[in-house]
């Protein structure tokens, strides 16, 4: 079986490292795959930029082709040329290499999955399919009148009708389509993956992290990875970090790995009382990021809420999860808020009941005061987002076409 796989993020973003690799190597394993052309969609700097696609692996059965967005146009202008140009790059490459099957990791990829299938008829699947639409509209980034929001809602109406098979990335999400109709066969939950072994807590790597920040042994250390604005929260990210070190007290310090101008949130930690002693700020690749965890005691995933959070499966809190930090995270977070409360795991806030904060400050300390708390908490990576998950997804739903293309 010959395959494309479509990632709608380009090859050096972080999401492409800790979500598309891992199931490239998968693929790559199963003796039914022949050939991988792996497709990651370059916009801004890295569309004009020479790439090199190693991930750490043996790639024997990957090609890469990057598609490259135009430069120098409005971002919106991009968006309709990549949904006009890009499907029929994409069909060029469905003929130019057999492609048998198409894998569009997203919402957003597998709408250029089923642009593709309207001119081809090539079977696809869609993995880490969420209502992306929504999410956007819902966290105030596209109105409902915008042309975007329009569109995507509309090709993921189409990928639920036709797509081989879905694999959303929470069992809420699952219920939901299998309530609106679609074929329950053809859906399987994969949550985002975790190489568990990656993330495992080092001592040693705790150790030198903090030696090298100078942060004292003793400290307590809070940890934030991702992005603020857009699906995240911004200025209450902050003021919960400040709740943070208000109720841990002066032995209270911050870590946080961000892409956002790091002026830009030094002024924000600043504003919000913190002194330069007490954090440290930086945009670390994401080899960088399991070091800083195991510094960490605890971590904090400020994702906004909105009605359709319940179908997401953040990937830091399953790297949280894997170097055994207890998480703080918004009520209403796909299946992992549900595992939080019934397992453990961390604790969850909501900011419409101020008095959560505290309570859920207090859960934290708790279980950080409970023996081989970091080995109960990996459990639940283990458990929960292992990269097994995608595999069995992956012979459920791929391995019956390929014995059909014999």
């Amino acid at each position: 079986m010959n395959l494309l796989f479509l990632s709608y993020w380009g090859l050096e973003d972080s999401l492409t490292v800790s979500t598309v690799f891992p199931h490239l190597r998968l693929l790559q394993l199963l003796p039914e795959v022949r050939r991988i052309i792996f497709v990651t969609i370059e916009r801004g700097a890295s569309a004009g930029q020479e790439l090199h696609f190693a991930p750490g692996f043996a790639t024997d059965k990957i090609t890469f082709a990057p598609l490259r967005s135009r430069q120098n146009q409005p971002l919106l202008l991009n968006k309709i040329d990549d949904f006009v140009r890009f499907p029929n790059e994409l069909v060029k490459m469905v003929h130019q290499h057999t492609i048998e099957v198409i894998i569009g990791r997203g919402a957003p990829a597998g709408a250029l999955a089923y642009l593709v299938w309207k001119k081809t008829q090539t079977p696809f699947l869609v993995e880490s399919f969420e209502p992306h639409a929504d999410y956007m509209r819902e966290s105030g980034v596209w109105k409902g009148y915008d042309p975007r929001y329009l569109f995507q809602r509309y090709w993921e109406e189409k990928q639920k009708q036709l797509a081989i098979g879905l694999m959303p990335v929470a069992e809420n999400y699952r219920r939901k389509l299998i309530q609106e109709g679609v074929n329950a066969q053809s859906i399987v939950t994969v949550p985002c993956s975790v190489n568990v072994a990656d993330f495992r807590y080092d001592a040693a790597r705790r150790q030198q992290v903090r030696a090298r920040l100078g942060i004292a042994a003793d400290a307590l250390v809070g940890v934030y990875v991702g992005k603020f604005g857009d699906i995240y929260y911004d200025a209450e990210a902050f003021d919960l970090f400040r709740d943070a070190a208000a109720y841990f007290k002066p032995n209270f310090r911050l870590l946080i790995l961000t892409p956002n101008p790091e002026a830009e949130v030094h002024a924000k930690l600043a504003k919000v009382g913190f002194t330069a002693e007490q954090v440290f700020v930086t945009k670390a690749p994401h080899a960088e990021v399991p070091g800083y965890l195991s510094a960490a005691d605890f971590a904090f995933a400020t994702i906004k809420p909105a009605e359709c959070r319940r179908f997401c499966s953040p990937i830091k809190v399953g790297e949280y999860w894997a170097a055994g930090l207890p998480v703080l995270l918004t009520e209403g977070v796909g299946d992992d808020s549900d595992i939080i409360k019934q397992e453990g795991g961390g604790a969850t806030f909501n900011l419409n009941n101020p008095a959560t904060v505290p309570a859920a400050l207090q859960q934290i300390a708790f279980l950080l005061q409970q023996p081989g708390y970091r080995e109960r908490i990996q459990a639940l990576a283990i458990e929960h987002r292992t990269v097994a998950r995608a595999a069995e997804a992956y012979k459920q739903l791929l391995l019956p076409l390929a014995v059909s293309l014999v």
